[in-house]
């Protein structure tokens, strides 16, 4: 008998070896981790349990190949003493090919995440589907993005990219909530750069094409870029702190004793004139907890800022226009930015703040035969149907359909507050005069006179906070320093919100 349990632990050692050491070495040489690694970083100590470790393939062709854990490590543990599924790809074993047990033990760990309401994890460093296997490899790849699906809005799903990630092998990260992606180690693609040669003639380098920065700035398809896997696990765990476990909990929120104090220097961070630019990012800092804000997607569309961030210890999902980038205008990639984000923090109960200083959709020939009006209406159409608390505090410019597409009042917001420098209106006070007072422009005197007289009777008449609020489109108007209090004061009354809505499938969002 001793022999035998001998031989057991000999054997298990061979297969959490993976494909041996030497392979290991040319891993740590690239600068890359092992899944194991990956998986040790990633889970509470002594809390990770594997599942499947003896699987194998199944594939003939393979000539009685051995592939330890088929080449996928899967299982479950605690992250913060929450438990968390995951599987991770090994690049050691036989370059982490999907075949039909790998596939099958991915779609194993997300059905048991879905039966059991836990977020899913999935360290991504893969040479794509297993060749020998055929279209039992790409069977195993449809179960994936099925199971996907399935847990789509039910549990949190985060992808890390540390390796490759090409043809079909993209989509699953794709289909998950967020995707983190390790700079310069790891590339996305559906066609690499000799194919696309080959098809078109256009040359780029594997970086250019799929590098973490041309898929987080130029594509959007990467929330986070990493310096390195132990970055990239740092923000699986930052994200992880905000999600609640399952679409049937509230958002994972902390106990805060602090005394909510007032802070003055809000009153004066906008600048007194209405052109001048200022970094939202000032304003996020001084509204909400220990200045902490984990921003999602900063390196695409800039003009509009996402995140995750704490009110007196409540999560809630922020959404900003950024007067830095593009003066806060909305275009295409801001429309489809934001929407994506607040859908998640719907799904996830995430009550959502919104903080409006936007001068308009941008014109432009591009933008309209780019579609602006179809993904401008996801903005207004996701603000709609979303049923979490929603608080809008308008800073300053909030003009024309982009006031509306900032979660207005007639949007659902279930409380609107304005600072006294906000100004709401049709359009921007210099083109509204231009319009409304074309003839006594033309024929004055002196034009610029009558323009910027006409223009401080527009702002004190009409571009201003008060009128709003006498219509009630606005609850109050405040001054700046009051906003951290207020709001919170708001996400405390709202977390019972229930909101009642016709009975359907889903409604047709336009995409």
């Amino acid at each position: 008998m001793q022999r035998r349990f001998a031989e057991l632990d000999l054997q298990r050692i061979r297969l959490q070896a993976g494909g041996g050491q030497d392979r290991i070495d040319k891993q740590h040489q690239q600068g890359k981790l092992t899944a194991r690694e990956r998986l040790g970083l990633l889970f509470d100590p002594e809390s990770f349990v594997e599942f499947g470790l003896w699987a194998t393939h199944r594939c003939p062709e393979l000539g009685g190949k051995v592939l330890p854990a088929d080449g996928v490590v899967t299982g479950k543990g605690e992250v913060g003493g929450r438990g968390v599924f995951a599987f991770a790809q090994d690049f050691t074993v036989g370059g982490g090919a999907v075949g039909d047990r790998h596939a099958q033990k991915i779609v194993e760990c997300l059905w048991a995440a879905l039966k059991l309401g836990t977020p899913v994890v999935g360290f991504n460093d893969s040479g794509g589907a297993r060749i020998q296997e055929g279209v039992e490899a790409l069977s195993g790849y449809g179960k994936i993005f099925y199971h996907n699906v399935l847990l789509s809005g039910v549990v949190p799903q985060i992808s890390v990219i540390c390796g490759p990630c090409a043809g079909g092998a993209v989509y699953s990260p794709a289909l998950t909530d967020f995707v983190i992606m390790v700079d310069r180690t790891a590339h996305m693609f559906i066609a690499g750069p000799e194919v696309i040669r080959a098809a078109t003639g256009e040359a780029i380098s594997e970086e250019d094409l799929g590098g973490a920065q041309a898929q987080a700035a130029t594509a959007g398809n990467v929330h986070f870029v990493a310096r390195d896997e132990y970055e990239a696990v740092e923000l699986v765990k930052a994200l992880l702190s905000y999600l609640p476990q399952n679409n049937m909990e509230g958002p994972h929120d902390l106990p805060f004793e602090a005394p909510i104090v007032d802070d003055e220097s809000l009153d004066w961070v906008i600048p007194e004139d209405p052109r001048q630019a200022y970094d939202v990012r000032d304003v996020i800092s001084r509204l909400v907890d220990h200045a902490v804000f984990l921003e999602v997607q900063a390196q695409f569309a800039p003009n509009i800022v996402v995140g995750f961030a704490r009110m007196g210890g409540l999560a809630i999902g922020l959404v900003a226009n950024q007067p830095a980038v593009m003066a806060g205008v909305l275009d295409i990639n801001a429309a489809d930015k934001a929407a994506r984000f607040i859908r998640t923090c719907n799904v996830f109960n995430i009550p959502v703040v919104t903080l409006m200083d936007v001068p308009g959709f941008l014109p432009g020939v591009a933008q309209e035969h780019g579609g602006i009006i179809r993904h401008g209406a996801k903005m207004l159409f996701t603000y709609a149907s979303i049923t979490v608390p929603k608080i809008t505090v308008i800073l300053r410019k909030a003009y024309g359909g982009a006031y509306l597409a900032m979660c207005s009042k007639d949007m659902g917001a279930d409380s609107v507050l304005a600072w006294p420098t906000a100004e709401i209106a049709v359009m921007g006070p210099e083109a509204a005069v231009r319009v409304i007072h074309r003839r006594e422009i033309d024929s004055a005197s002196d034009p610029q006179a009558l323009i910027q007289e006409k223009i401080e009777e527009y702002r004190r008449t009409h571009a201003n906070p008060f009128r709003a609020a006498e219509a009630f489109y606005l609850d109050d108007v405040i001054r700046p320093s009051w906003t951290r209090r207020l709001v919170i004061e708001r996400l405390n009354i709202l977390r019972g919100k229930r909101d009642l809505r016709p009975q359907k499938k889903h409604g047709n969002i336009p995409l």
